[in-house]
């Protein structure tokens, strides 16, 4: 297994001399963004620490190898939401803990990968605390989250944290010009919050047709020639990802009111600009951010409904 992304190479280098010296710690917080290829840093990890004939990276060819390959390594333990949207329980966590106890069924070490951590309810969080105290360099847990305020400082203070680094552009462009052959529009990173696996999905799925579309529903809407019922239910049809792209219009606008012309800002910008106050832009970048967390923490709720109240709002105040 090779790391195939350049923007993880330091960490992972840093990771391997402490494998290979005895001082990587017992307890690991991983800290990312989404679209980073974090998985990957992971995987390269998770098979060092087991492979049975080296330290820092693994053999390929040892027992410990075919079963981390096989996926059935008994020493592997590998902790997530039983569904997706899910928590993962103090139930799962007392299981964590009890294994931690006890000894090596291959008589080597143990690791835990608890991915994300942000999703333990708080009695487990709680529930892992001792555990994570008591961890020996034969127990390695690896925490690892997206969301680094929501976990709790008691879990953070007992872990050593890296946070992996978002690529300069110059490396994410390099790096995608090797992975696609089609011309990179200057603002597709910057709506992908500069991740490169998430401006990569971008491309492959051919999503700039999309986001043309929805910046041009949006603007009809503004000028109140618009179906807003039709764009809320576009907008709803993949909110985490179209309400980012409206809410990088509406910022990249209030940039433009200081005199900010960036090559990747958002085409619309100036557009936008011209049609709204900064007082109004910021109003409703302000609220759409607000309606996104909502809908991220609240996954039962009625998108369409909330994206469709929120434009009205917005009308409102485009009239007013």
């Amino acid at each position: 297994m090779t790391l195939n992304y350049p923007w993880l190479a330091n960490i992972w280098s840093k990771w391997q001399f402490g494998l290979e010296h005895g001082t990587f710690s017992s307890a690991t917080l991983l800290i990312s963004e989404p679209g980073l290829g974090t998985e990957q840093l992971v995987n390269l990890f998770s098979s060092a620490v087991m492979c049975g004939n080296y330290a820092s990276e693994a053999c390929g060819v040892c027992h410990s190898c075919q079963l981390m390959q096989a996926r059935n390594h008994p020493d592997f333990h590998l902790v997530k939401p039983e569904k997706e949207g899910k928590t993962i329980t103090v139930e799962q966590i007392r299981t964590c803990n009890r294994l931690a106890h006890e000894s090596s069924q291959l008589s080597g070490k143990r690791l835990f990968i608890i991915d994300p951590v942000e999703s333990m309810t708080e009695s487990a969080a709680n529930a892992l605390l001792k555990t994570l105290e008591e961890s020996t360099k034969t127990c390695v847990f690896l925490l690892i989250t997206y969301k680094c305020h929501q976990v709790l400082p008691t879990v953070m203070s007992r872990c050593q944290r890296w946070q992996v680094p978002k690529p300069s552009s110059q490396v994410m462009l390099e790096w995608l010009s090797k992975e696609v052959s089609s011309t990179l529009p200057s603002f597709v990173a910057h709506i992908n919050d500069n991740a490169p696996l998430a401006t990569l999905s971008f491309l492959e799925r051919e999503q700039g047709d999309k986001y043309h579309q929805i910046e041009r529903e949006f603007f009809d809407c503004i000028k109140l020639n618009g179906d807003i019922t039709s764009l809320a239910k576009l907008l709803s049809s993949s909110h985490e990802e179209y309400l980012k792209w409206v809410w990088y219009l509406l910022t990249d606008a209030q940039k433009v009111y200081f005199g900010l012309d960036e090559a990747y800002f958002t085409p619309g910008a100036k557009v936008l600009a011209g049609c709204l106050s900064y007082e109004k832009l910021y109003q409703q970048s302000d609220s759409l951010s607000r309606l996104t967390e909502q809908l991220k923490e609240y996954t039962g709720l009625n998108s369409e409904l909330l994206i469709l109240n929120w434009l009205t709002k917005f009308n409102e105040e485009v009239c007013s």
